[in-house]
C-alpha cells in the first residue's frame, strides 16, 4: 500500500490537511462525471503548483498520428487521444489586489475535501493566510448535473476573516488548453468564436482532424450574506479566453459567494449552427432555477441510482467505502443512455491509454450494468460493437484476413484500431473472444435471444472466420495451432499457443455454430437474411468445425495443468513470494527484456479462461490451476485481483478472497500501483462489483435460473446487494449463517441456493 491519507467513511471520500505532493492524486480521486462530461478535481482558483488539468467530453477525441521508429504493415494510422476540453470551471480570486493561490499562501489551515457519493457533489474548504496577510475562509461545492447533463454548477463561498477587503471574482472560459499527454505541446482545438452578452459567455471550438464542435459556456451570479448582489461585470476577451470581472467590497466576517453555471454543448447532440442557442437554453433554464434547486435535483437523481446499485457492507468501513467509490465512478462514467458511448479505462479522470473502448467493457463491465440497470443498457453496449462490425472487418483486412473476417480493436473510439504497440495491436487477439462471451452472458442473463438473430450472429460469424483463418495446421502435432500471440498476461509477447487464446477461439466457433442452428429453427427469416448477407457456405463451416475439433492445448503432465503457452515451463519458476519487495512493481523496476523472460504473470490468463468457462471444468481443476498460477501472478493489472477474488471465494478461501477484494476495491484509493495521479481505473471497478456479487454471493445463471452460493468474509456483520434479473428486482442480504432474499413486484421467482431450488414470493422475505 502506497498511500493512506483517504479517511475511511461509509459514503464519502475524505481528505484532511493540505499536501502539495498529493494534489494530482486527489485530482483523480475526487473527479466528477455525469456520463456526458467529466473533470478532474482541479482547483477553481489559480494554483501555481504541480497540477494535472483535465476536463473531458464523452465521445470527443483526436486521432494523433502514430509515431513509431519502424513502420510495420497493418499499423494503426493513429492513436486516439482523449481530449482535454475547454476549461469552464476557472475562477480567479483576488483579495485586495492579490491573487489567491494555495501554492503561494503563507499558511493553510483546515484544508478538507469531500466527495459525497450518496448525493453526487464535491466540496473543498480551507482557511488561508495570503502573502498580503489577508486571512480568507473558502468553501467550494461543485457538481455535474445528472438531470441536465450539459450543465455543471459551482458555489464558491468566501469570507475575509481579519479585515474589510475588496474582493474580485473572475470566472472565465479558456479554450487555449493542451493535453497532459501531448507529444509536442501541440494543441488539438481551434477556437472559432468567443462571444458574451448579458453576463453569459460562450467559446465555440472545434477539434482538429475529427471536427467535433463544442461550445463551452458560463453565467455567474454574485451573493453577499446569501442575498443576490446586482453588479455589472467587466468583460475581458482574448482570442481563446473570456473573463467576467465581478468586484465587491466586503466587511470583515461577511460572506461573499459566486454561483457559476457552466458546461458544454456539442454537435453530437445539436446542429453546429445552433450550439450557442443550445447553450443559452441550458443557462436560461438553469440559472433561474438556482443553485439550491439544482443541488436537490442532483441528490434526487443519485438517490435513484443508489436505490438499485448500492452494495451495503456492515462491519468494515474501508470495504464499504471501496465498493461505493467503484459503483459511483462507474455511474459517473457511463449511464447507458447513449449507444454511441462506451466505458473508457480512465473515464473522466485522466488521459492515459487513449480511446474510449477496450475489451474490458465486454469482459468486466456488462454484468454490472445489466444487473444494476436493465437489459437495454447492456444491449446498447452490444449494439455499439455491432455498429463497429464494418470497421472490425477493415481492421482484419489490414492484417491480411479475407472473406469478412473481423478483428475487433484493442483500443478504439470509432471502431478503428488505435493502439500502437505491435505486441498488443497485432497479437492480443483474444479480445475478439470477449465480444462473443458478452453476447452469451447477455442471452443467459436476460433470456433475450432476439439480439442474436437481429445483430449478434453477424458478429459471431465474422469472429469465427477470423479464428479459422488465424489458426494454422501443424503437421508435427496433427493439430491446429495459433502462433505469435499475446495473451491476457501482457508480460509475455509473441508466444505460441497461449491456452486462453486457443480455448476461446474454439469456444467462439462452437458457440457460433450452436447459435446458427437455433436461429435457423426459431428465426428462419433472420437466418436467411444473415446467410445471404455474409455469404456463408457449408464448405466454410466444415473448415470451422475442423479447426474447433483439432485445436491444440498445451498441457503439462508433470503439473497436471494447462500451460499458459508452449514454452512456459522453460522459464525459471520462482513464486512471487520470493521476489523482494524492492523489486515491485516489476513493470516500474525491471527492463522489458527481463520481464518477458520471467515467469511472472501480470493478470489472470489461464485463470481468465477458468473464470469465463467455469462450468466447463471441475472445482478440483480450478483449484489445481489456481494453486499453480496465482503464486506466479504479480497483479500489476487493475483487472487481476477481481478474477482471483471470485475464484478464491469459489474455492472457499475467504481470507484470500477478501484480500483480493480489498485490493480491487481500494486500488485507487490506496494507490497500490503508485499511479493514481494519472487517473482512476474505471473498467476494473466493475470487477469489484463482481467480486462481491459473483465472488462472495456466488451468483451464477444456471439453466436460466439465478443460482447463489453465499459466503461472507470474517468480521463482516452482513452485506447486501440488489440485482435486476429479467425485470425482477431481487435483494440479497448475507449474514453469518443465513441469507435472506426479498423480491419486489408481483411475480414469484424460483432460484437455486447451494444447488437447492427455492421459491421467493413478492414482498415476503425468504431466509435460507
Amino acid at each position: 500500500m502506497n498511500q493512506d491519507y483517504i479517511i475511511p467513511d461509509n459514503w464519502s471520500i475524505l481528505e484532511e490537511g493540505f499536501d502539495a505532493e498529493r494534489v494530482e492524486a486527489s485530482e483523480s480521486l475526487f473527479s466528477l462525471g455525469n456520463g456526458a462530461m467529466g473533470q478532474r478535481a482541479n482547483f477553481e482558483e489559480e494554483y501555481s503548483g504541480d497540477t494535472f488539468q483535465g476536463s473531458y467530453i464523452a465521445g470527443v477525441y483526436y486521432p494523433d498520428k502514430t509515431k513509431v521508429g519502424w513502420w510495420k504493415n497493418g499499423y494503426p494510422e493513429y492513436f486516439a487521444k482523449v481530449l482535454n476540453a475547454p476549461n469552464w470551471i476557472g475562477i480567479n480570486v483576488f483579495i485586495n489586489g492579490e491573487v489567491l493561490d494555495l501554492d503561494a499562501c503563507k499558511e493553510i489551515r483546515g484544508f478538507r475535501r469531500e466527495l459525497n457519493m450518496k448525493e453526487g457533489w464535491y466540496e473543498r474548504s480551507f482557511t488561508a493566510i495570503m502573502p498580503n496577510e489577508m486571512e480568507v475562509a473558502v468553501k467550494v461545492v461543485r457538481f455535474l448535473s445528472l438531470k441536465r447533463n450539459e450543465l455543471g454548477v459551482i458555489n464558491y463561498d468566501l469570507e475575509v476573516k481579519n479585515s474589510d477587503a475588496t474582493i474580485i471574482f473572475e470566472p472565465y472560459l479558456d479554450s487555449g488548453i493542451t493535453n497532459e499527454d501531448a507529444n509536442w505541446e501541440e494543441k488539438f482545438w481551434k477556437t472559432l468564436e468567443v462571444k458574451f452578452e448579458n453576463e453569459q459567455a460562450f467559446i465555440t471550438a472545434k477539434t482538429l482532424k475529427t471536427e467535433f464542435h463544442a461550445t463551452a459556456f458560463m453565467q455567474s451570479k454574485l451573493f453577499k450574506n446569501a442575498k443576490a448582489v446586482k453588479t455589472e461585470p467587466i468583460e475581458v476577451s482574448f482570442d481563446e479566453k473570456v473573463i467576467f470581472r465581478y468586484t465587491t467590497e466586503a466587511k470583515k466576517g461577511e460572506k461573499v459567494a459566486l454561483h457559476k453555471f457552466g458546461g458544454y454543448v456539442t454537435d453530437m447532440n445539436h446542429k453546429r449552427n445552433d450550439l450557442i442557442d443550445a447553450a443559452k437554453n441550458v443557462l436560461d433554464d438553469a440559472v433561474p432555477a438556482g443553485y439550491d434547486k439544482l443541488l436537490q435535483e442532483q441528490k434526487d437523481a443519485w438517490a435513484g441510482i443508489w436505490e438499485m446499485a448500492d452494495i451495503t457492507i456492515e462491519g468494515d468501513v474501508k470495504a464499504q467505502q471501496g465498493i461505493r467509490f467503484n459503483i459511483f465512478q462507474l455511474n459517473q462514467t457511463y449511464l447507458g443512455e447513449d449507444a454511441r458511448l462506451n466505458i473508457g479505462p480512465k473515464g473522466f479522470t485522466g488521459e492515459k491509454y487513449g480511446g474510449s473502448t477496450y475489451w474490458d467493457t465486454e469482459a468486466y463491465c456488462i454484468p454490472f450494468y445489466m444487473a444494476t440497470k436493465n437489459h437495454e443498457v447492456a444491449r446498447n453496449l452490444l449494439t455499439y460493437r455491432y455498429n463497429h462490425l464494418g470497421k472490425a472487418i477493415e481492421n482484419a483486412e489490414k492484417l491480411g484476413f479475407t472473406n469478412g473476417a473481423a478483428l475487433y480493436p484493442m483500443v478504439t473510439m470509432n471502431g478503428e484500431e488505435s493502439h500502437n504497440e505491435w505486441e498488443i495491436t497485432f497479437e492480443e487477439i483474444h479480445r475478439n473472444g470477449a465480444m462473443v462471451v458478452a453476447i452469451k452472458r447477455y442471452v443467459d442473463y436476460t433470456g433475450d435471444f432476439s439480439y442474436v438473430p437481429e445483430k449478434g450472429l453477424e458478429v459471431m460469424i465474422a469472429i469465427a472466420r477470423f479464428w479459422q483463418q488465424r489458426a494454422n495446421y501443424s503437421t508435427q502435432k496433427d493439430k491446429f495451432v495459433i502462433l505469435g500471440v499475446t495473451g491476457p498476461n501482457e508480460y509475455e509477447n509473441n508466444v505460441n499457443n497461449n491456452w486462453y487464446t486457443n480455448y476461446i477461439a474454439k469456444w467462439c466457433i462452437d458457440y457460433c455454430l450452436a447459435s446458427m442452428e437455433r436461429v435457423e429453427k426459431e428465426f428462419s427469416s433472420d437466418y436467411m437474411r444473415v446467410m445471404k448477407k455474409t455469404g456463408l457456405q457449408d464448405e466454410e463451416i466444415s473448415r470451422w468445425r475442423e479447426v474447433s475439433e483439432k485445436m491444440y492445448f498445451p498441457y503439462s503432465e508433470e503439473y497436471k495443468v494447462f500451460l499458459q503457452q508452449d514454452n512456459f515451463l522453460d522459464k525459471e519458476i520462482i513464486p512471487v513470494s520470493e521476489l523482494p519487495r524492492s523489486q515491485r512493481p516489476i513493470n516500474q523496476k525491471w527492463s522489458w527484456d527481463r520481464i518477458l523472460r520471467s515467469c511472472y504473470i501480470k493478470q489472470a490468463d489461464v485463470l481468465q479462461g477458468f473464470y469465463f468457462f467455469e462450468d466447463h471444468f471441475s472445482l478440483e481443476d480450478m483449484e489445481k490451476h489456481f494453486d499453480f498460477y496465482e503464486p506466479l501472478t504479480v497483479h500489476e493489472s487493475s483487472l487481476s485481483p477481481c478474477v482471483h477474488s471470485i475464484q478464491a471465494a469459489a474455492l472457499g478461501r475467504m481470507e484470500q478472497a477478501y484480500q483480493f477484494y480489498l485490493r480491487t476495491s481500494r486500488l485507487d484509493l490506496d494507490d497500490y500501483n503508485n499511479e493514481v495521479k494519472e487517473g482512476c481505473h474505471i473498467t476494473s471497478m466493475a470487477g469489484t462489483w463482481m467480486s462481491i456479487v459473483e465472488g462472495f454471493g456466488g451468483m451464477r445463471v444456471v439453466d436460466g435460473k439465478l443460482s447463489f452460493n453465499p459466503r461472507i468474509p470474517e468480521g463482516w456483520e452482513s452485506y447486501s446487494f440488489k440485482i435486476n434479473f429479467r425485470d425482477k428486482i431481487l435483494k440479497i442480504n448475507v449474514a453469518p449463517g443465513k441469507t435472506s432474499f426479498t423480491l419486489e413486484g408481483n411475480e414469484s421467482l424460483k432460484i437455486l441456493v447451494k444447488e437447492n431450488t427455492v421459491e421467493v414470493k413478492p414482498s415476503v422475505p425468504l431466509t435460507v
